[in-house]
């Protein structure tokens, strides 16, 4: 591909590879930029490139560094190298896409270029992409919850895994969980592949009931919840040696098992895993060499149907599945049920009601955040009253973009004084257009 004016050749694996505006800083308190960034992921390259390799991957794009606004770009760009191989996807809303494979280190650097900060790969591999090679675990602990109770929830799933004949690669979040890979044999759909994750999180929700949730809607967890929908098909995690779009540049780090229990995630960044690297190697090198069988898992799954024990609820896209539960959130099923022409048999079924109100909603977190210290001052007596998880903040996944939601659960606060829902400070949802066209859809037919 023909050089650009302010760029930098790399030679990598053979291929030149051309970084735009090498000097942009993409994290300006830890001085990183976007050419530090792509020479991180070369130090690391067998490693990141093990976790992604032959597998199609969404493009989420930092344009503007890590405190910007980022956005999902599933399609391949069309102004490509010829040597990168794509593949095409469909999705459950019966649209394709033909997305990147990335193999080799020159790919990788070339993805990073765009500005992917954080590595995004599906869990099948492009030979057979209805076919989930991985069943992923995310421990996703509420606000509040200490780093300790993630380990904990980390090393029951490790001792469930091993009851179930299946060994599990863990590696920390980036953020503030951790996240668990099963390579599995791809012999089961992505819905089998789900059902057997919803098992597992009700599982170990049966041997930690006060440190592990499987309940999907905030307003009802608790401690770790075991997001089972990572599962489901077009969802993608980070993979092994993402770097995160937080001020330290932390990454996401494979471990041994041994390491869980003292393990610090801050000890892992873009500063400090090439040297780990280099003395370690990859941790996660053998897993392909470690396929399991679900059989297990989905019998468990039918002893939790037969037991009363349905599915749980889908992402809020996905189309309404067999025997899925309500979607309704239960802070708001209470209230339907007591509209007019509402079922009785709704009105009899027993709910906890939840005072959810939401305070703001921003496509930039810290604006966000802003607005819900605003609240905190306006309403100072009632913010003392709240518990730390009382406070949700929610990152949320439209159809090409991310979004920040903060939520304020009222339970502890007495109904005489609750603050009222008032237009939320700042107000900037970019789905409310989309969901309002839907809704009047709806209603037309």
């Amino acid at each position: 591909m023909a050089r650009e004016a302010n760029s930098e050749a790399l030679s990598v694996g053979g291929r030149d590879v051309y970084i735009t505006n090498p000097d942009k800083l993409y994290f300006s308190q830890a001085r990183i930029s976007k050419l530090d960034l792509v020479r991180y992921y070369l130090s690391v390259a067998p490693g990141a490139i093990a976790a992604i390799r032959d597998r199609p991957i969404v493009l989420k794009r930092f344009v503007n560094g890590a405190e910007a606004e980022s956005f999902y770009q599933k399609r391949a760009p069309e102004n490509r190298p010829p040597w990168l191989r794509t593949v095409t996807l469909s999705f459950t809303s019966g649209r394709t896409a033909e997305e990147i494979v990335v193999d080799d280190a020159a790919g990788l650097a070339w993805i990073v270029n765009l500005g992917c900060i954080e590595l995004h790969p599906h869990p099948v591999r492009s030979g057979d992409l209805d076919h989930p090679d991985e069943l992923r675990i995310d421990l996703d602990p509420v606000p509040g919850v200490a780093w300790g109770d993630v380990r904990r929830v980390a090393l029951e799933v490790q001792g469930f895994l091993e009851e179930v004949g299946l060994r599990g690669w863990p590696k920390t979040s980036g953020s503030r969980g951790m996240h668990v890979n099963v390579r599995i044999e791809p012999r089961w759909t992505f819905t089998e592949v789900r059902r057997a994750a919803v098992a597992l999180s009700r599982a170990v929700e049966r041997r930690a009931p006060s440190l592990a949730t499987s309940k999907w809607w905030k307003e009802e967890r608790h401690g770790v919840f075991l997001d089972y929908n990572q599962n489901a098909k077009d969802r993608t995690t980070c993979s092994a040696y993402s770097v995160r779009p937080l001020i330290d540049a932390r990454v996401s780090a494979p471990l041994q098992w041994s390491e869980v229990a003292d393990c610090d995630p801050a000890d892992f960044t873009l500063f400090t895993m090439p040297k780990r690297f280099a003395k370690i190697g990859d941790p996660h090198a053998d897993m392909d060499a470690a396929a399991g069988s679900l059989e297990k898992l989905l019998e468990l799954a039918d002893k939790d149907e037969a037991a009363g024990f349905g599915d749980a609820p889908w992402p809020p896209h996905f189309r309404k599945a067999k025997g899925e539960p309500s979607r309704v959130m239960p802070s708001r099923a209470k209230t339907d049920a007591k509209k007019p022409g509402a079922k009785k048999a709704a009105a009899k079924k027993p709910r906890v009601k939840m005072p959810l109100i939401t305070v703001a909603n921003s496509p930039d977190k810290q604006m966000a955040l802003a607005g819900l210290e605003r609240w905190r001052e306006k309403y100072a007596e009632v913010a003392k009253l709240l518990a730390i998880d009382d406070v949700l903040i929610d990152s949320m996944r439209g159809r090409s973009s991310t979004w920040t939601r903060i939520r304020v659960n009222l339970r502890h606060v007495p109904e005489a004084i609750r603050p009222p829902q008032e237009t939320p400070d700042p107000d900037d949802d970019p789905t409310r257009e989309f969901r309002e066209r839907w809704r009047k859809k709806k209603q037309a037919g």
